[in-house]
């Protein structure tokens, strides 16, 4: 699972595709939605805030926008749109593990 947190205008289609499906898959985790994937660490980040779907959901909606923006059919049914732009922390671990992991 590669939960990035650079912003999805960045991403070419292949990454921006990955990056709305392991998404989902997280915001399914979170939602206790599946068995898989429970004490994944790309999680732990999302566990320690309050209301952690509400952020997955944030950033689910930003990778909706930029697919829609570029004329991509993604899901919307899928997601809850949240229109407030909210800012998590990211650690120099979690830069450096998105920089090995990713194509920017």
């Amino acid at each position: 699972m590669r939960l990035w947190s650079i912003h999805p205008k960045y991403l070419d289609r292949a990454w921006l595709l990955a990056c709305w499906r392991e998404w989902l898959l997280a915001k399914k985790v979170l939602e206790g939605n599946t068995v898989w994937y429970k004490n994944h660490s790309q999680l732990n980040r999302f566990k320690a805030i309050s209301n952690p779907s509400l952020w997955i959901n944030a950033f689910l909606t930003q990778i909706y926008l930029e697919a829609k923006n570029r004329g991509y059919n993604f899901s919307k049914n899928k997601i809850e749109i949240i229109d407030t732009i909210w800012i998590i922390e990211v650690t120099d671990w979690q830069i450096e593990f998105e920089k090995k992991t990713s194509a920017w």
